[in-house]
């Protein structure tokens, strides 16, 4: 049995918060796309791969449970969700192969966020076979398509100053 790090619990739990109350409260793809990923990304330097792909998951759901994402659009969820993994898992990767912080950082970053651009831009087609109302196609190809990319890129970048102000980077 693994000994709990009580320090590591309470950054977990006080970065979920925000990953859960956010997406359920704020419908504006803008704000709560960054402020996800820049905890997606913080969780990822502050607590470890695990628990940050245990936040990837979290987000989309709340997101579905409060509305932002309308629940004739379920079948997203899983695919956002898969967006945030390989986005995490990118970052993560580029600290292992790239020996420069910084370098890697914002490697680890674009990398990251043009991955989990194209997942979900290449998923539209799959899900446009889930939805029952074929109007909903447009949507949801406007959801994932480049705004994606946007929101990654723009967490990522908040993220680095948090970072970058915790002397974690």
């Amino acid at each position: 049995m693994e000994k709990v790090n009580t320090r590591e619990l309470l950054v977990f739990l006080g970065l979920a918060a925000p990953a859960l109350v956010l997406p359920f409260f704020v419908h504006w793809q803008w704000l709560t796309g960054p402020i996800v990923n820049a905890i997606l990304v913080i969780a990822l330097f502050l607590v470890g791969i695990r628990s940050a792909l245990v936040l990837c998951l979290v987000p989309s759901m709340m997101a579905l449970s409060g509305g932002l994402i309308p629940s004739v659009l379920a079948p997203i969820v899983p695919f956002i969700m898969l967006g945030n993994i390989i986005f995490v898992i990118a970052i993560d990767r580029s600290f292992a192969y790239i020996r420069n912080e910084k370098k890697a950082y914002w490697v680890g970053l674009f990398v990251g966020a043009f991955l989990k651009f194209i997942f979900l831009f290449f998923s539209v087609n799959v899900i446009a076979k889930l939805l029952i109302k074929q109007e909903l196609v447009l949507k949801v190809a406007q959801m994932l398509s480049w705004p994606q990319l946007a929101t990654a890129l723009s967490g990522g970048m908040l993220a680095w100053l948090v970072l970058k102000s915790l002397k974690k980077i």
